[in-house]
């Protein structure tokens, strides 16, 4: 079982990132990198729980939803990439990061 604590860090930090921002920031594009990741978050944890099933997609809920948005969809991939491979698990944090990255670049 790979140790998926990293990406737990990693969105959490992200989401209390995104809940700290003032609104202007999440305006011009963070909360826009916030729910592509949300998406792909939620996605890549629904292929691994039903391969054979296409992934429902987040919906936008807004502005200020997009944090916990972040948080939950991480953690739900976190919890389904116990079975995966500590590979795996390293690109999912690569993505959250760079995501992140993408968020702080705004404004």
């Amino acid at each position: 079982m790979p140790d998926v604590m990293p990406l737990v860090t990693a969105v959490d930090q992200l989401a209390d990132r995104l809940r700290s921002l003032p609104q202007s920031r999440l305006r011009q594009g963070a909360a826009a990198h916030g729910l592509d990741l949300a998406r792909e978050l939620s996605a890549r944890a629904q292929r691994l729980e039903f391969p054979d099933r296409e992934p429902r997609s987040v919906p936008d809920e807004g502005l200020f939803v997009v944090a916990d948005q972040v948080a939950v969809t991480g953690r739900d991939l976190a919890e389904a990439m116990r079975t995966a491979s500590a590979h795996e698990v390293a690109e999912a944090v690569k993505l959250v990061e760079e995501a992140a990255r993408r968020c702080e670049g705004t404004g």
